[in-house]
């Protein structure tokens, strides 16, 4: 092969075909229709409508934290102790005292009231009764706060910290109910059901985990057992029955 030929074969070969010309013509064509759908996109208001996002066991989460259990019960100035109405009460409010933790029993009474002198009867009576319902003697402290008048009777507080299970207050309408284009709940939804739901709870460490199993009565379970198989099968179910004993 002569060198003229060898040098215009070599040049065809590194010449680009038809085909490959027209793709590399049409990128720029891809890239601005590309670039267009991008711009005409970013225009669009970016609102998504679907499904609810949020829950109301996450706006209004139950928690178990320390609360303030306290009560004030009033006191005449002309009371001699504890009256039976007090007691009740007071018995009622102690029902609530876990003896278990034993929490300290603050018991406050009104200095420089009208009734000073008989809150202060009163208290001492209030402390025996909470140690006759198995508060312990050293758990138990008796101090004053100053009333706000002299010219009235203010009562005595008695109060004690336990552990319960909340969640937060109700009544936030920070938005209009009417606006729903985004389809989520308002902000109080669930809150009441929250509250309820904590209110009932007995024992709140029953939301952390299960409690331990107790034994089985064996002497129980023979007895049921043994009613359950002197029972037998009654005419009537084997009359309705289709299966065949």
């Amino acid at each position: 092969m002569s060198q003229s030929a060898l040098k215009a074969r070599i040049i065809a070969a590194t010449m680009p075909s038809g085909r490959s010309r027209t793709v590399r013509r049409a990128i720029p064509l891809l890239a601005m229709a590309a670039a267009a759908l991008l711009a005409g996109c970013a225009q669009r208001d970016s609102v998504t409508v679907g499904a609810i996002p949020d829950d109301y066991r996450t706006n209004h989460p139950i928690v178990i934290a320390e609360k303030n259990q306290k009560i004030d019960l009033p006191v005449g100035a002309g009371d001699r102790g504890m009256t039976g109405s007090q007691r009740d009460t007071l018995l009622g409010f102690l029902d609530g005292y876990d003896k278990s933790a034993a929490p300290t029993l603050t018991i406050q009474v009104p200095s420089g009231s009208a009734n000073e002198v008989a809150a202060t009867a009163a208290a001492r009576d209030f402390a025996r009764l909470a140690v006759a319902s198995g508060v312990k003697r050293n758990r138990i402290i008796v101090t004053s706060y100053q009333a706000a008048s002299s010219e009235i009777s203010a009562p005595v507080r008695v109060a004690y910290i336990s552990i319960k299970a909340q969640t937060d207050k109700c009544g936030r309408w920070p938005s209009d109910l009417a606006d729903t284009s985004e389809n989520k709940h308002y902000a109080d939804f669930g809150c009441s059901y929250q509250n309820n739901l904590a209110a009932q709870m007995a024992n709140p460490a029953d939301l952390i985990g299960p409690r331990k199993q107790s034994d089985i009565d064996a002497e129980n379970r023979g007895a049921v057992i043994d009613v359950y198989r002197a029972r037998g099968i009654s005419d009537e179910f084997l009359g309705n029955s289709e299966v065949t004993y």
